[in-house]
């Protein structure tokens, strides 16, 4: 008895988190910042932490951010392709089986973005966790408009760049 009640409480937990199960999920280093991060998100697009994008080759990385939030600041080598005016063309090049992570500020946006991908497709798409600020907040680096080094992050607006650790970005919205 034990035994079935514990599968079915486990096939209950699985189901309400579409497939994955909470606690083989990226973290947030900051435990306020992780249960924000993971009551906006639905994990309808699984999830990557910042660390394995880094260890990761062939990866295309996409911004699904605004284009003054993109400007300010971005991963290396990240694609815009936008939220508000997301278009499938700006996508129809990519192998619908090549890994795909997209981000935006904290991960709604991205992976809004990235079930419109899978939608169209694509099989192997990742929701960077914590997305940009969490990136940044983990040490790692940012490029500007013109792909150099810059300190700076769009935090979408002043109640959102607390998110971001004092001391690691220059907070700009």
């Amino acid at each position: 008895m034990k035994k079935c009640l514990c599968f079915l409480l486990t096939l209950l937990v699985v189901s309400a988190c579409n497939g994955q199960v909470p606690s083989s999920r990226a973290h947030c280093q900051n435990a306020d910042f992780d249960k924000k991060v993971a009551n906006m998100l639905g994990f309808s697009v699984k999830t990557i932490a910042p660390s394995d994008v880094k260890r990761a080759s062939n990866m295309v990385i996409l911004d699904a951010r605004e284009r003054s939030e993109y400007e300010v600041s971005h991963l290396p080598n990240a694609v815009f392709i936008g939220y508000n005016n997301f278009e499938k063309k700006l996508v129809d090049s990519l192998a619908k089986d090549r890994p795909i992570v997209v981000y935006c500020s904290i991960g709604y946006r991205s992976e809004k973005i990235g079930e419109k991908l899978q939608k169209l497709g694509f099989t192997k798409v990742y929701n960077l966790y914590g997305s940009i600020f969490e990136w940044v907040n983990q040490g790692n680096v940012v490029v500007d408009k013109n792909g150099q080094p810059t300190k700076k992050v769009h935090t979408y607006n002043k109640n959102w760049s607390r998110w971001v650790e004092d001391g690691k970005a220059e907070k700009v919205w």
